[in-house]
């Protein structure tokens, strides 16, 4: 990994430091030797010519250009370690920091492209690392299934039941077909969706409260922007955008204020395919791809599956091209060879007092 250092300051502030001292301690030498020329010296020559004296002056002498060296490197890992060495956190890369809504019409024509979106979410949430994902559904109320979460077991459970009970929904005829106790339990599922008489299926109403799920949005009353955003927001939006009755926003109403505080939505038309070039989905082609969304439908011979993972997927390319990879501290290796060598340093100075 790239090896940077946080505070190259400070270690040149304290290499300065340490040559000034040693040009001090060498001028106070030099002079005191200068002084000391007049005087009459008394050398130990004579009494170290004996083998015996001359091999242990040799060791001390070697011992002791051994502890300097010692210290000397001891000191300019200290200096090293000042500067504060670090790294490119790699655990920080491969983390990421996006949120995503799943925002989900449950009117009677969604349903079954509902399930096949949450089925693919439940598989790309094995591959997630930091993505917190939260569920809401609405009709002509919206509903919070789960809030952001970046607890993988209980967005599982929660999509597999999801998908479970969907499963019955697929056409008119298993509708028929099923039990009182399995509709039961999809009446209970939507139970929220549809508190308001006359009126279903509110596309922008449903958006707000879906964006209303995510950090910094209060309505368009505190604009944020996405580069002020601390993670990346992003909806799915699965609906067929047929409105019956009167929402409080508009679809482009919604996407305005969404636009404001810098959450994208992507929009995938979860109507019937013959329906894919009418009015509605026009709109709302239009509306999403005009606020920097991305729309797609099954007229192109993919799967919700497909279309669904590759929304996921321009996401996090998106926010790879906007990440600043983190540095973090690395003294560990640093901090290993100050040890070693101030160990060693200190095991020559214990042999040298010998």
């Amino acid at each position: 990994m790239t090896l940077a250092w946080l505070w190259p300051w400070a270690a040149v502030a304290l290499l300065v430091a340490a040559v000034a001292l040693v040009v001090v301690i060498v001028a106070v030498s030099v002079r005191r030797h200068r002084h000391d020329e007049g005087l009459r010296v008394f050398s130990l020559d004579d009494d170290l010519e004996t083998e015996h004296a001359s091999k242990l002056f040799h060791q001390w002498r070697l011992l002791n250009r051994g502890a300097v060296a010692l210290l000397t490197v001891a000191l300019l890992l200290a200096v090293a370690l000042s500067a504060r060495p670090a790294q490119v956190d790699a655990d920080s890369e491969r983390a990421s920091s996006r949120d995503i809504v799943l925002c989900l019409d449950v009117s009677g024509s969604a349903l079954p492209y509902d399930r096949q979106v949450i089925g693919t979410y439940r598989d790309l949430v094995r591959s997630f690392e930091g993505e917190r994902i939260g569920l809401s559904i609405f009709n002509s109320t919206s509903r919070t299934v789960f809030p952001l979460t970046d607890d993988y077991e209980l967005v599982t459970a929660q999509l597999d039941e999801a998908e479970r009970l969907l499963r019955g929904v697929q056409s008119q005829d298993d509708i028929e077909a099923m039990s009182d106790e399995d509709y039961q339990r999809i009446s209970d599922w939507l139970d929220g969706t549809q508190n308001r008489t006359n009126a279903t299926s509110l596309i922008g109403d449903g958006l707000v409260s879906c964006a209303a799920m995510l950090p910094g949005f209060a309505y368009g009353s505190a604009p944020q922007t996405d580069g002020e955003r601390n993670r990346a927001a992003s909806i799915v939006l699965a609906t067929d955008n047929v409105v019956s009755g009167d929402p409080t926003y508009t679809l482009g109403e919604a996407l305005d204020l969404t636009a404001a505080v810098g959450i994208g939505v992507d929009g995938l038309y979860s109507g019937p395919r013959e329906s894919e070039d009418g009015a509605e989905s026009s709109d709302m082609r239009t509306l999403v791809e005009s606020h920097g969304g991305v729309f797609l439908t099954q007229s192109s011979g993919d799967s919700v599956n497909d279309l669904v993972r590759r929304i996921d997927q321009r996401r996090s390319d998106e926010q790879d091209e906007h990440t600043r990879s983190a540095l973090v501290d690395a003294p560990g290796w640093w901090t290993l060879a100050l040890a070693i060598a101030a160990g060693a340093w200190l095991v020559v100075s214990w042999r040298l007092r010998r």
